[in-house]
């Protein structure tokens, strides 16, 4: 990778091999403000536009930065620490905040989305059951996975904690015949699920609220959470579980799916938290498992994601920018390239750092679910046949 500075001098990186990148800084500014907080400036110089790609893309900038010995300065050291200390204080999200929190990304222009997510506005890790597959068959394949380990059941009573745009409340209702009660803080997605639903041919269709998780009433047999985890904060840990525990029946299952560090625990990319998910924050397993047996639960079987969030990343990228256009008309060319860089550097988070996601299945008793792991082959296989005799409706959530 050949970086320029404003004033012309060059500097090489990387061992010569791949496709050449190139980047230039266009202002004194920018170059300073990279060396004072290279975590917070690099995305917002790209941002601003006083840092342009002129060969390649920011992802592949990314990809060759992330594969170098750690080259940032002493004092970014420092800068990593004094976040640390205060990200109990960034990450506090009673319910107001919560709402507030989620507000600032998810109750975007819907048509925004509807530019990169599959037709279910799945917006979460796929799975990719071989290489080839597409975006909308990896995210089917995704909801099928998580729906085998929850072993949900007709006319189950099953709490959808984050419910998105309904996606994953639909398939549980339509094909394995659940009661979903789905729950989100998204104005947004409240309204669109809830017009989903009453489009299903499910019955009963699911209920959509508009509520916080430590407000909803149960019992459920079957509790899931797809990809809301993430903005709990860590010192709410301890209420999301014991919350979990009030609400799941004594031979219930519940699936959390959730973005993860492979490493200790950490903080949010300042970046991250300023522009994109503001109060958010990727636990490590280590933060996780203390608070699930705190509220007296059992864990099952957890289950490793490692690539397959990258590719669902580079999906996402490559739709977007195949439709920059349209994302510019609904906002800016700024907004643009900040998302860009959020899609790239997501994506090379998972490519060339420890973050993969994490499955955790979870009882409140022992042998509720089988003792070996062949029941999920089984289960996908009777999801399947479901499947094609009731085909969900994907093409309200993309109009």
């Amino acid at each position: 990778m050949i970086v320029t500075t404003a004033s012309g001098t060059r500097f090489t990186f990387g061992d010569g091999t791949g496709e050449p990148v190139a980047m230039r800084f266009l202002t004194r500014a920018a170059e300073r403000r990279v060396l004072l907080d290279p975590e917070l400036a690099f995305g917002e110089i790209y941002t601003d536009g006083t840092l342009v790609v002129e060969r390649g893309t920011i992802a592949d900038v990314l990809a060759v930065a992330l594969d170098q010995p750690d080259m940032a300065p002493r004092w970014a050291k420092l800068q990593w620490w004094l976040r640390y200390l205060i990200r109990n204080i960034q990450q506090f999200n009673p319910r107001s905040r919560s709402k507030d929190n989620v507000a600032r990304h998810y109750d975007l222009d819907g048509r925004l989305y509807s530019l990169f997510l599959d037709a279910d506005k799945q917006y979460s890790c796929a799975y990719f059951e071989t290489p080839d597959a597409s975006l909308d068959d990896a995210q089917l394949a995704k909801k099928r996975h998580l729906a085998a380990k929850l072993l949900v059941e007709r006319g189950q009573r099953t709490l959808d904690i984050g419910s998105g745009w309904g996606g994953l409340g639909l398939y549980l209702a339509e094909i394995a015949g659940a009661n979903v009660t789905g729950i989100t803080l998204s104005q947004e997605q409240f309204e669109v699920s809830r017009a989903r639903a009453a489009e299903s041919n499910a019955k009963p269709a699911p209920a959509f609220l508009l509520q916080d998780y430590r407000d909803v009433p149960g019992p459920f047999e079957r509790i899931i959470s797809v990809g809301m985890f993430e903005h709990v904060g860590v010192d709410h840990y301890d209420t999301f579980f014991k919350r979990c525990a009030e609400l799941l029946t004594d031979d219930g299952v519940m699936m959390l799916h959730s973005i993860g560090r492979s490493e200790g625990p950490g903080i949010t990319n300042p970046w991250i938290a300023k522009y994109i998910f503001p109060g958010g924050y990727i636990p490590a397993l280590s933060e996780v498992l203390p608070s699930i047996e705190r509220a007296g639960l059992l864990v099952c079987d957890i289950e490793i994601l490692r690539l397959h969030y990258a590719e669902t990343l580079k999906a996402w990228r490559e739709r977007f920018m195949a439709r920059r256009e349209e994302a510019a008309a609904l906002y800016d060319e700024r907004f643009v390239r900040m998302w860009e860089f959020y899609l790239a550097a997501s994506e090379m988070s998972f490519r060339k750092q420890a973050v993969m996601n994490f499955q955790i299945q979870i009882t409140k008793r022992q042998g509720i679910v089988p003792i070996t792991r062949d029941y999920i082959q089984r289960q996908e296989a009777k999801l399947r046949g479901l499947e094609r005799g009731n085909q969900p409706r994907l093409q309200i959530a993309g109009e």
